[in-house]
């Protein structure tokens, strides 16, 4: 068994080995996963939340199993700036973005300098962490602020605040306890909406007031009720609510 860890800003998880295959994730810098499988130019990985994807052999570090089970244990140090600088022992720059891992630059031979967070659960955080993203363009599996899906904001929000979730919003929801009302919902808590057939393809944020903070052409903030989310510049509901889940 090999594993790997992403030592570039963020990488293009796709759902095959090509280089136009569909993108269901990123790899942000830091990252460690197990390689499954390494074929001539692309490489099948499954990260630590157990998505599985393809990414370039030539954009990861492969590393031993020692090395994985020593780093994977370290206390998780995620970055949270938009964005922040890396170094290398030849001074050498590089951008990361908010939510690489790293508690790993150390072992890579990197430095970085600049304000951490998810070293313990910080519920109270969620709100702050969330409004970071305001404005961010959807693209459907970007977890970064040059692009971020639903779930994948959710996902990297939640992990900024020290709790790990899975990337899919179908997953998320079989976490938590399911919440009755809006009311009883604290900022924080996650609203989840389906669709016709009842499947879940949408979450959100709950912030105070019935308000909710999603991924939805652009990270954006809606009024949330018990029909679901109503956008105020459509003047219309945009998305069904299905159910409420207090996370942490």
């Amino acid at each position: 068994m090999t594993y790997g860890i992403c030592v570039l800003s963020l990488l293009p998880l796709r759902e095959a080995g090509q280089h136009n295959a569909l993108v269901l994730s990123e790899v942000l810098y830091g990252e460690l996963f197990q390689i499954l499988k390494i074929k001539k130019h692309f490489s099948q990985i499954r990260l630590l939340d157990n998505t599985t994807g393809w990414i370039e052999n030539t954009q990861y570090h492969e590393i031993s199993t020692k090395d994985f089970e020593k780093l994977s244990k370290q206390a998780p140090k995620i970055s949270t700036n938009l964005v922040e600088f890396i170094y290398n022992n030849n001074q050498i720059l590089f951008v990361v973005p908010i939510g690489s891992m790293v508690q790993h630059t150390t072992f890579l031979g990197h430095h970085f300098e600049g304000e951490t967070a998810g070293h313990q659960p910080e519920k109270n955080n969620i709100r702050s962490m969330a409004l970071r993203f305001i404005n961010t363009p959807f693209r459907k599996g970007g977890k970064s602020p040059f692009g971020v899906d639903a779930d994948g904001f959710v996902q990297i929000v939640y992990a900024l605040c020290g709790i790990s979730l899975p990337r899919t919003a179908v997953k998320q929801a079989k976490k938590g306890v399911v919440l009755s009302f809006i009311e009883e919902a604290e900022s924080g808590d996650l609203a989840f909406f389906d669709n016709s057939d009842g499947e879940i393809i949408h979450v959100g944020i709950i912030l105070e007031n019935n308000y909710i903070i999603h991924a939805h052409g652009q990270v954006r903030m809606d009024r949330l009720d018990q029909t679901g989310i109503f956008n105020p510049d459509l003047r219309t509901h945009t998305h069904k609510l299905r159910l409420i889940k207090s996370i942490a």
